[in-house]
Parts: C-alpha cells; sequence; structure tokens
C-alpha cells in the first residue's frame, strides 16, 4: 500500500513548522490513516499515536460515545465522528485529531450504501466534518483507501488554512 509522497511529506512538513501534533481514530478505515501518518517523514515529531475502534462497545468505553446514539445510528453518524475526533485528542493530547466512522460494505445498517463521516479537532473544536459517499459496487478496500487519500487531501487543505491564519 502506497500513498501520495508529496502529500504526506507537505503534511509532515506543516506539523514540523507549526510544532504541532496529531492523534487519530479509526474505526472504517481501520489503521489506514494510522499506516499513512507512520510513513510520514519524522512522524515521531508530531505523530502522537492512534487507536482503531471496530465496535460499538469499544467506541462507548473508550471515546465517550453515548450508547443510546451509537445504538440508533449504529456508531456512524457525524456527531459520532466528531465525538471521536475530540475525545482521542485528549487521550493523546495532540493539538489535531482526525476520526473516521462509517462501512465500506454495503449492509442492511447502512441501507446498503458505502459512507464514511470523518472529522478533524483543532484545539479542543471541530473544524472539519464531512460525509463521503461511494458507489455501493465498491470493493471495501478501494473504499477503505479511497476514504484514507481523500481524508488526508483535506486534511493538508486544513493545515494550509491553520498556516495562513497564523
Amino acid at each position: 500500500m502506497e500513498f501520495q509522497k508529496n502529500l504526506l511529506e507537505y503534511i509532515s512538513q506543516s506539523l514540523m513548522t507549526t510544532g504541532e501534533t496529531i492523534s487519530v481514530v479509526e474505526s472504517v478505515t481501520s489503521g489506514c490513516l494510522q499506516l499513512a501518518f507512520s510513513q510520514m517523514p519524522n512522524a515521531s515529531l508530531f505523530y502522537k499515536g492512534g487507536m482503531t475502534a471496530y465496535t460499538l462497545p469499544e467506541k462507548v468505553r473508550l471515546l465517550n460515545i453515548d450508547k443510546v446514539e451509537a445504538e440508533d445510528c449504529d456508531c456512524v453518524s457525524e456527531n459520532i465522528a466528531e465525538t471521536m475526533a475530540l475525545h482521542v485528542a485528549k487521550l493523546f493530547e495532540t493539538d489535531w485529531s482526525i476520526a473516521t466512522t462509517g462501512y465500506c460494505t454495503p449492509i442492511r445498517n447502512s441501507s446498503y450504501k458505502i459512507f464514511a463521516f470523518f472529522s478533524f479537532a483543532y484545539k479542543g473544536e471541530i473544524i472539519l466534518t464531512k460525509k463521503l459517499e461511494l458507489h455501493p459496487k465498491t470493493q471495501a478496500l478501494n473504499a477503505q483507501l479511497y476514504y484514507t487519500e481523500f481524508i488526508l487531501g483535506c486534511f493538508k487543505s486544513e493545515i494550509n488554512q491553520a498556516l495562513i491564519l497564523k
């Protein structure tokens, strides 16, 4: 699995320039973002770590997800992604965090659709949350890789904006 080298380098350089840190919590991408961050140059200077919380009980136990809300939406919603992002940043004490939740295969709970929510937190506030939808015939791994690349591209844009505002 290979990620866009220039994208990884840009994110790495930007985080090192600002002296900021990042953590990741994943469900639907199941470690792909953590892998991407670990491949960045000098990752240990800004990437504090991540976790994969794949099931509802783990999201509730580890990430302060409300159990009733999680059961109502099968742990896949904008609010769940935002709560995950805010909590992982607290756990790892990072400036930035990224969270993902969704589906990479069409199942009954997803109305047979493939989609994901992702959220970015910066210094304790949600700065971006989006929903990505893919064709229902997309293969699971391709969906996970697409989500990962798209999220990294969006993260690059958010870093740009943060750098401009400094």
